[in-house]
């Protein structure tokens, strides 16, 4: 596939969103540490579950926005929110102030308006992109670009973070401008006049059309057990900045990974944290082109079931070890389930969604996102109860469980009339 190629809006974004993520990731994986340090765990599960419970909402009306007021209007709008909380992220950690508080507010803030730009941006890529399996490289090479970021932002973000971190914020800030200020003036809008939604008169219409129009959705069956399935298969991949980095902080030891001669390497549990976040985004740069090439082979079936057990396994291992290199063989098979579905989840969502109800439906199954990341900060209180062995297992069950999930919607799909079930490919 030549990106080259490309609709100008997606080689935009590509290059808008690429700074945008790396700067992004050289502070997210450390804030589950940071607020657990400063607030305690309890306070800090429950202000993050608090957070991402208002983003559920804001994911479910972002949907309605997008396929309203345009797919740009929404990005910009949430783009410049975002950089207002990174800059408030820099005036809470400056050399005149030290609050934990606003630093909280201000990674609220981030992560509410994030669930208002990503349905718009998801139903930018269906607008654009029609065929079936160019839709799923160019959803793969949106993912590949995220996880370079995720290589390169946490082991920057390992050392600024905790030495420098009035720096990391405030160079943050202005690349948050900066990539506002590039979608507002580079970007077209995607979304066809033919199928914008009339704009209500208040927002008390607005949110009663949208529960109608929700309820209306999910009375698919098939549509319902893909959320359902999503959001507890969420609860491993939400814990990689909340769960496994206060784990690793607190568990793992100091440990020699290689030693020859008077080279000596080894690491402690911030290093560590650093190099397995950088190898999920290493696995998930260099080979989900290729991975999701392969896997298009593959009916959708197999490929959600696999992945959702990878998943589960990751878990076990991860709860169950105090093994450096075990930590590392865990992410790496973390990262096979996640890069098997990476294009064809959002490809799936595309195909069942009608043209002018894009957003909504992106925004619907964001919520395997919203809702599972609502729920996943209990576990760091949880885990403060009955121990990290134990909360790695529930998670883990929950990963079996969406698997069996999953397969109740392709049986469910093999119901469907046949066009219907040729078109989901379950084989």
């Amino acid at each position: 596939m030549n990106i080259l190629k490309w609709n100008f809006n997606m080689k935009i974004r590509l290059v808008a969103e690429f700074f945008f993520g790396l700067f992004f990731w050289m502070y997210l994986p450390f804030l589950a540490i940071y607020f657990a340090e400063e607030l305690g765990k309890v306070t800090a599960g429950i202000l993050l579950m608090c957070s991402q419970a208002v983003g559920v909402f804001a994911n479910l009306i972002g949907g309605y926005l997008a396929d309203t007021y345009g797919r740009k209007r929404m990005m910009v709008i949430s783009a410049f929110i975002q950089a207002g909380g990174m800059i408030l992220l820099t005036i809470a950690n400056s050399p005149i102030l030290n609050s934990p508080w606003l630093t909280f507010l201000g990674f609220a803030i981030i992560s509410v308006t994030g669930m208002l730009y990503n349905p718009a941006s998801s139903a930018m890529v269906a607008d654009t992109v029609e065929d079936k399996d160019e839709r799923n490289l160019v959803f793969a090479v949106f993912y590949t670009m995220i996880n370079i970021n995720v290589v390169i932002g946490p082991i920057i973000g390992g050392i600024l973070f905790f030495k420098a971190r009035f720096l990391l914020f405030a160079t943050s800030s202005l690349i948050f401008l900066i990539v506002a200020f590039m979608i507002l003036l580079l970007i077209k809008e995607s979304l066809p006049d033919s199928v914008r939604q009339e704009k209500e008169a208040s927002i008390s219409k607005v949110l009663m059309k949208q529960v109608k129009n929700y309820r209306i959705i999910f009375t698919d069956k098939v549509f319902f057990l893909f959320v359902a399935a999503g959001i507890l298969i969420s609860q491993t991949f939400t814990q990689l900045d909340l769960l496994l980095a206060v784990y690793i902080k607190e568990s793992i030891p100091v440990q020699t990974l290689f030693s020859f001669s008077d080279f000596t390497l080894t690491t402690n549990s911030e290093t560590l944290f650093s190099w397995v976040i950088a190898e999920n985004g290493l696995i998930v740069a260099l080979f989900t082109v290729l991975v999701t090439k392969f896997a298009n082979k593959f009916n959708e079936r197999f490929l959600f079931f696999a992945s959702s057990v990878c998943y589960a396994l990751s878990m076990l291992l991860f709860g169950f070890t105090l093994s450096a290199y075990v930590i590392f063989i865990a992410m790496a098979l973390f990262t096979l389930g996640e890069i098997l579905v990476v294009g064809n989840q959002n490809s799936f969502i595309a195909k069942i969604a009608p043209e002018n109800q894009r957003g909504q439906y992106f925004a619907a199954a964001g919520l395997r996102w919203s809702l599972g990341r609502t729920i996943a900060p209990l576990t760091i209180p949880l885990a403060g109860l009955i121990g990290y062995k134990w909360t790695f297992s529930i998670i883990s069950i929950l990963a079996l469980i969406g698997a069996y999930l999953f397969e109740l919607m392709f049986k469910e799909i093999k119901k469907k009339p046949e066009p219907f079930s040729d078109h989901m490919k379950v084989g």
